[in-house]
């Protein structure tokens, strides 16, 4: 094998990983631009090692991939990004390549919008262990070689993890994705309708809703009662010339899966300029999530372009 072909090899090599690199990298960062640059950097790496010396790439991919992601975290930087109030992850239309393994309830909660969000609580190296073990079925051995830690160091960030997710997240389980959208059309009917009644009963009794407020403030909006949340919703579902210009126009709202639940995207032309997600549970809506930041929108509105929507929901907002 000549140089040229060995270098094509081994790309093709590379590709054939690049989507879960990039799954993981997701998991670890709630950033798909971020995710694409740490798998793009571990690309650079690959290229530029012996790769004689290399018996078996994917480990060897992910523990360079997870590592870089790591690195990431713990930067000055991102340490000053996500200590300001403003963290939220970056939305993923289903089908996306990125969102990864989904053959165990393990890995679809773990790119739920709820569970990017608790795992944001965890230290780097809690959030990478219970990933690896919990999600990409690495042993504790295994997941010790690519921190460089002991495997007992391994376990012990496991258990930490394990704990801190379990006090804090809600067990919704699966739910039945036409009963989550009934949910969803009844609460976008009564929020544009004004029955604020009729929303604080869709509503669980620990409702939370956070919003961006289309990343036009430095920390997020958060309410955590019902009848405030729907109050909220009641006046940030009716459309007003404000907003209309906000937007640019006039959008359409379609209901979507985004990050394996359920979302109303609000769509002009081609472009998703704002989603509302949902965490439904036993019937009622859990967590409402209100994201217009464009960066937070870019690879979803790179997807909508692609995806054949049903008719929207609201043809004119």
């Amino acid at each position: 094998m000549d140089g040229t072909t060995a270098d094509r090899f081994d790309v093709s090599r590379f590709e054939a990983s690049r989507d879960r690199l990039a799954s993981l990298a997701y998991r670890l960062l709630g950033s798909a631009a971020d995710a694409e640059d740490a798998v793009q950097d571990a690309f650079l790496r690959w290229q530029a090692a012996d790769r004689r010396r290399i018996t078996v790439p994917e480990a060897w991919l992910t523990k360079v991939t997870t590592n870089l992601c790591l690195d990431r975290l713990r930067s000055a930087q991102a340490r000053r990004e996500r200590s300001a109030s403003a963290w939220l992850p970056e939305l993923l239309l289903d089908g996306d390549p990125m969102l990864g393994p989904a053959d165990t309830a393990e890995q679809r909660e773990s790119v739920s919008l709820a569970m990017l969000i608790l795992m944001e609580r965890l230290s780097p190296p809690e959030r990478a262990v219970y990933l690896l073990h919990e999600v990409f079925s690495y042993s504790h051995t295994e997941t010790a070689e690519i921190l460089d830690i002991t495997e007992s160091a391994s376990q012990q960030h496991l258990h930490r993890a394990r704990r801190r997710i379990s006090t804090e997240r809600r067990r919704s389980g699966d739910v039945d994705p036409v009963a989550a959208r009934r949910v969803v059309e009844e609460f976008l009917a009564a929020a544009s309708s004004g029955r604020t009644d009729r929303l604080v009963a869709l509503l669980t009794d620990d409702a939370t809703a956070i919003s961006d407020g289309a990343g036009l403030v430095e920390t997020l909006l958060r309410h955590d009662t019902a009848p405030r949340i729907a109050a909220v919703a009641r006046a940030g579902f009716k459309p007003t010339p404000a907003k209309r210009r906000l937007a640019g126009g006039t959008p359409a709202v379609h209901y979507a899966a985004v990050n394996g639940g359920p979302a109303v995207l609000f769509v002009l032309g081609d472009r998703v300029v704002g989603a509302v997600t949902f965490e439904v549970t036993h019937g009622r809506i859990a967590t409402v999530l209100g994201i217009a930041a464009p960066t937070r929108l870019a690879r979803l509105t790179e997807a909508w372009r692609r995806h054949e929507p049903d008719p929207p929901l609201v043809p004119q907002w």
